[in-house]
């Protein structure tokens, strides 16, 4: 039983510290309506987007990009907490970065085509991006990220 009760308060500890981590941005555990990110790539002098949204509650993970016909360049989805995402019901490819708490990238998927299942169990949020943003940008497992408050026009 001891057991249990400390995988229990394990599980508390580790999402207090994903709602601090989502919530760095917005000064609390979730991401204001319509929060804007930009998530860069200082090792290969590359953004992978200037323009991505976060998904950090329920609602918003679980619908993640359904319903949509594309995602435009320069745009993306951040979902924290994640570790696999499903690409059921999805109308066009995207990529994938998946991270670890630190923003260290832990692996990468290129074009993931509708009706796939990726996953990778060393990360702890992903990155969803237009088809061929990780070709061009060269983001590679090892490369740390970089997020910040999107500039507002």
């Amino acid at each position: 039983m001891s057991a249990l009760v400390e995988k229990t308060a394990e599980r508390r500890v580790q999402m207090s510290l994903i709602h601090r981590i989502a919530g760095a941005f917005s000064g609390g555990t979730k991401s204001p309506p319509n929060s804007r990110l930009k998530i860069a790539n200082p090792a290969r002098q590359s953004v992978l987007a200037d323009n991505a949204e976060v998904a950090d509650h329920g609602a918003a993970r679980n619908k993640g990009l359904l319903g949509r016909d594309s995602l435009s360049s320069g745009e993306g989805l951040w979902i924290v907490p994640c570790e696999a995402v499903h690409t059921f019901g999805m109308r066009f490819p995207i990529d994938l970065v998946y991270i670890d708490r630190k923003k260290v990238v832990r692996k990468v998927r290129s074009n993931v085509r509708p009706w796939r299942l990726s996953g990778c169990l060393a990360a702890h949020s992903i990155i969803e991006l237009p088809a061929g943003t990780v070709e061009a940008t060269q983001t590679r497992p090892g490369d740390a990220l970089e997020f910040s408050q999107r500039s507002t026009p």
